[in-house]
């Protein structure tokens, strides 16, 4: 060997979890609290501390609509999860 190092490449299909966040924003959300409350909007925009500012919130406990927001800022040490949502807030009306 003349002093050649190969690297193995990653794929470059891997996705990180900051890659899936930043794929989101714009997009219908699912936000899960420890609590147990589901907020669901479209996610405006989050940090590196998982503050979320979401917009057309509706909070909904036990499954059931409690409250509709106009905006919404969730601290991020209550937040267990966030999921894509596959319907849109405007389905719900």
């Amino acid at each position: 060997m003349s002093g050649t190092i190969t690297v193995d490449k990653v794929s470059s299909t891997t996705k990180t979890p900051s890659d899936f966040l930043k794929s989101i924003r714009g997009r219908p959300v699912v936000v899960k609290l420890n609590s147990g409350v589901d907020y669901r909007g479209i996610l405006a925009c989050l940090d590196g501390y998982m503050n979320i500012a979401m917009e057309q919130t509706e909070e909904y406990v036990n499954g059931q609509l409690k409250n509709k927001y106009g905006d919404a800022f969730i601290r991020g040490n209550n937040v267990l999860y966030i999921s894509t949502s596959k319907r849109t807030v405007a389905e719900d009306e």
